[in-house]
């Protein structure tokens, strides 16, 4: 029997329109204890800062709320932006939760700044060389989360010991490149920037060294997941994400729109192009079609798993979708 492809979420709190980040947060929590139930492998947040829209900022606060209404469903960043970090206080902080959740928490990495430059500079202050320092800042979290060496200066309590599980994450070919040297897990985050899937995928299978966490490839990509009972619904809950990213090209951005009729009543054909190429990496409709599309991208990319994202202005019809995705992905 061919084992099951994992499947597992990212969410980055989506905050509708008329709702604050308090009811997001809560939903959150919803949608981590529904996906328990069904049989989804991890729940990630990701950084993101100074976006009206998203309520997932404080990522590692997050996770431990996430964790603590949750019971065995693996909890953890998709990603935390290591470059707005220093090493030491992420593996606090990642080191606290795993002793709280031990065998339950995870730690992706991003190196981009998960906001606007000008944002950039509040979080980090100084930005000179500070994503250049990306490998070696992967490295010594490594460090910080094995066993403390005699004569350690530096030792982060809680952290040592801990093990935490590192991923890298990445929407280029450097990403893939750094998981395959360090033989780490790699995720690429094709729900929002495709391009280079197919490529990052190949070279990360190439170019993989094992290594004491991980003796071959192991690879995930993200995919926007809508679903529905037909797929006219799902295509009609659909332009929630599309008005989204339409509003990100024109610089607009702000809470989750509500699903519209007609897309050309909001946006130019050139934007609608613009944003299809953006969310090509997307299962958009009823089960069956949800569940082709998986299997397409799936045997495109021969990842290892599947991490699915669902931005919907309905709470409900957000569960409801990642349920049907639930099935079709058991399916594949």
């Amino acid at each position: 029997m061919v084992n099951p492809i994992p499947y597992s979420i990212l969410d980055i709190s989506p905050i509708p329109q008329g709702f604050t980040a308090g009811d997001a947060l809560r939903n959150s929590l919803d949608v981590a204890q529904h996906a328990e139930k069904w049989g989804y492998t991890r729940y990630w947040v990701a950084e993101h800062h100074n976006m009206t829209g998203n309520a997932s900022s404080a990522t590692a606060v997050l996770i431990g709320y996430l964790a603590g209404g949750t019971k065995t469903i693996r909890v953890g960043s998709g990603g935390v932006m290591l470059p707005n970090h220093a090493p030491l206080v992420i593996a606090e902080q990642f080191g606290t939760l795993a002793s709280i959740y031990p065998g339950r928490i995870e730690l992706g990495l991003g190196r981009a700044p998960g906001t606007d430059q000008t944002t950039a500079r509040a979080l980090r202050r100084d930005l000179l060389g500070s994503d250049d320092r990306f490998p070696q800042d992967v490295r010594e979290l490594q460090h910080y989360f094995g066993p403390i060496q005699e004569g350690q200066a530096v030792k982060a309590i809680p952290g040592a010991n801990t093990e935490v599980p590192i991923w890298i994450l990445g929407s280029s070919l450097y990403g893939a490149q750094l998981a395959a040297h360090f033989g780490l897990p790699y995720a690429f985050a094709s729900h929002f920037a495709p391009e280079q899937l197919l490529e990052a995928m190949k070279i990360y299978r190439e170019l993989f060294k094992p290594s004491d966490k991980l003796d071959k490839p192991y690879s995930a990509f993200l995919m926007n997941v809508v679903a529905a009972d037909t797929d006219e619904e799902a295509q009609y809950l659909f332009t929630t994400l599309q008005q989204n990213v339409v509003r990100m090209r024109r610089n607009t951005r702000g809470q989750l729109p509500p699903p519209i009729t007609d897309l050309n009543d909001f946006c130019a054909p050139h934007e609608q192009a613009a944003a299809a190429h953006t969310l090509q990496v997307s299962a958009v409709g009823s089960l069956e079609t949800v569940r082709k599309t998986m299997r397409h991208w799936l045997d495109l990319t021969g990842a290892s798993e599947l991490v699915m994202t669902g931005q919907i202005f309905d709470h409900q019809a957000r569960l409801k979708s990642f349920e049907i995705a639930a099935q079709a992905a058991q399916g594949l």
